[in-house]
């Protein structure tokens, strides 16, 4: 049993751009500390190429953003939070680049860059390493910062809420209030006791419960999957966002290229040398992610075929190499030269559009605990998320909760009562092949039978076989040490519990949802899956 505890104001789990913006506002307020499960810099944000989406331009208007952020999110958008988020998200820019954060210009003007689903060009990026710029500035302000703290490589297992003093809890009890967390000392090998007078889920994505993503390893939903163990309550999971274009090349590791090479005249051809968009969408390129990935998706599995083309070469290359110096230097490390050569693409996922439910303000079904960022879910992307629309959403949602924070932690107080947490009984697993293998059937099993089209059939052959793989690893979780490899492996299994009930739930396709026993979107079936 640990007896290490720790007492802090607020506690930030996950340090991307949403925990990290959050932490730096809610600094002037109290005590601080961010708890990552790898190196501070390793998000999601990091990778993220294509940028922020804003309206920065006199041409543009909020009520255009919002307009093509509510048609690509198919009905599903909560249209108030949308106003909201794209009606701060200048400020938010505005306080980025006040942080330090350069961003790319033309004529001394930001350049904006346009995506899929905009109607005009409002992407604020730095070339295309958007991610990288915003992460940096974020985590140089923040380690210089004398309220905060960084705490790398340790692991949030749990949220500590009153079922952890022996209370009973139900899932319809509105007073369920969060005292922190219970984390893994990934050097010391020990679990310590965080108690917080407020706490903030920013813990990311879930991309790796599939077997291609463009997410990095620490993508493994352990925020939602912890969440989901606390009774807090959970929408939309069945809405899982595929890149149309990751590289595929045996030798790389799954590489996403930018819908913004696209949105600079990129076009996508079968092995054939053949341009298939127009098949499926009058927008052609420019179509929204979900009908690019299912176009995509078609092509490969009527054509018998492993990849398709992405082709820019037809553009001059110093424009290609001044707009996308970061793919061109990935794709030449494995032979390919975009200013020449056809990049080879494959769907991979990419976002969760469902998380935690919460309002706008990152607000929870349970007291005192926040979320914020891709972990969450606000309604602001509905049933796809419209490109650049997540760092957006990160930056305006975690400025709204450390305003909400700093109001919180006036009233509360650390819970001295809450228990360390209690290894007794159990042992240093030997088995650790067991982890290895089920985290790949996981993956298997969702990119086989829950990726970008599923049916009754699949959805119920994975239900069944994720069942075991649950039962087989409570088991082994019961009777172990804590490590983070078997936490992770159980949060990706709770993920994928909730992507497939949820998914069962919804009798329609709709955005990024797409069944072949409810081929068509149904208007009763409009409302949001919650879990």
């Amino acid at each position: 049993m640990s007896t290490q505890r720790h007492r802090v104001d607020f506690l930030v789990l996950g340090s991307g751009a949403a925990g990290l913006s959050y932490a730096l506002q809610v600094a002037e307020f109290g005590s601080v500390a961010v708890i990552t499960k790898a190196d501070a810099s390793e998000s999601n944000t990091q990778y993220a190429q294509g940028g922020i989406a804003a309206v920065m331009d006199q041409s543009d208007s909020f009520e255009n953003h919002v307009r093509d952020t509510l048609i690509a999110g198919a009905g599903l958008c909560d249209e108030q939070v949308v106003r909201t988020i794209v009606g701060e998200g200048p400020k938010e820019i505005n306080r980025l680049i006040a942080e330090g954060a350069s961003f790319s210009k033309q004529d001394g003007i930001l350049h904006l860059g346009r995506e899929g689903g905009h109607g005009k060009s409002r992407i604020v990026h730095a070339a295309d390493t958007t991610g990288e710029v915003v992460e940096e500035t974020l985590l140089d302000r923040v380690k210089s910062h004398p309220n905060i703290q960084v705490y790398q490589h340790h692991f949030a297992l749990e949220l500590i809420t009153d079922h952890h003093l022996g209370q009973h809890v139900s899932k319809v009890r509105p007073d369920i209030k969060c005292f922190g967390a219970y984390v893994f000392n990934e050097k010391s090998a020990e679990v310590e006791t965080w108690l917080a007078k407020s706490t903030m889920l920013a813990t990311g994505g879930a991309g790796q419960v599939y077997l291609h993503t463009t997410n990095p390893g620490v993508a493994t939903g352990d925020g939602v999957a912890m969440a989901y163990r606390a009774k807090a309550r959970v929408a939309n999971m069945e809405f899982v966002q595929f890149h149309p274009t990751s590289l595929f090349h045996e030798d790389a590791r799954s590489f996403l290229i930018s819908e913004a090479v696209r949105g600079e005249g990129a076009v996508l051809l079968n092995l054939d040398g053949h341009q298939f968009m127009e098949q499926y969408d009058s927008r052609k390129e420019l179509a929204p992610r979900d009908i690019v990935a299912r176009a995509i998706d078609d092509q490969l599995k009527t054509r018998g075929e492993q990849h398709v083309w992405l082709d820019i070469s037809h553009k001059p290359a110093d424009s290609i190499l001044h707009h996308f110096p970061r793919i061109h230097a990935r794709c030449m490390e494995v032979g390919i030269d975009i200013t020449k050569d056809k990049i080879p693409v494959v769907p991979a996922a990419h976002y969760m559009c469902g998380g935690v439910f919460t309002d706008v303000n990152g607000q929870t079904s349970i007291e005192r605990l926040l979320a914020c960022g891709e972990v969450a879910y606000t309604g602001l992307h509905g049933a796809n998320r419209l490109a650049s629309n997540s760092l957006l959403e990160a930056l305006v949602v975690g400025s709204r909760s450390a305003k909400l924070a700093a109001e919180l932690i006036t009233t509360s107080t650390w819970n001295e009562e809450i228990p360390d947490w209690d290894d007794s009984g159990t042992t240093h697993p030997a088995e650790w092949v067991l982890i290895s293998h089920n985290k790949d059937e996981l993956r298997r099993i969702m990119w086989d039978y829950v990726g970008i089209v599923r049916s009754n059939l699949r959805l119920e052959r994975a239900a069944r076989r994720i069942d075991l793989l649950y039962e087989e690893t409570e088991t082994f979780y019961r009777r172990s040490r804590v490590s983070t490899g078997l936490c992770e492996l159980r949060n990706m299994i709770a993920v994928a519990y909730l992507v497939i009930r949820s998914a069962s739930i919804r009798r329609e396709s709709r955005g990024l949802h797409f069944i072949t026993d409810y081929p068509d979107t149904v208007e009763n079936e409009r409302r949001v899956t919650l879990i």
